[in-house]
C-alpha cells in the first residue's frame, strides 16, 4: 500500500479516536477496557504456557 494511503488511513483513525473519547467517554472507556482484559488474558495464557513447559 502506498505510504499516502498509510498516512491518510492512519489520521483518519486517529481523528476518530478523538471524536470516539469525546462524544462518547462512556463507550470509549469501554472500549479501552476491553482491549486491557484481552491483553492481560493473552499474557496469562502465555505465562501459562512457559510454566508448562519447565515442569
Amino acid at each position: 500500500m502506498p505510504i499516502v494511503i498509510k498516512r491518510i488511513l492512519a489520521w483518519g483513525f486517529l481523528a476518530f479516536l478523538i471524536y470516539f473519547m469525546a462524544f462518547r467517554p462512556d463507550g470509549a472507556a469501554q472500549l479501552f477496557r476491553g482491549i486491557g482484559v484481552a491483553l492481560m488474558a493473552i499474557a496469562q495464557g502465555l505465562g501459562d504456557f512457559l510454566t508448562g513447559l519447565m515442569a
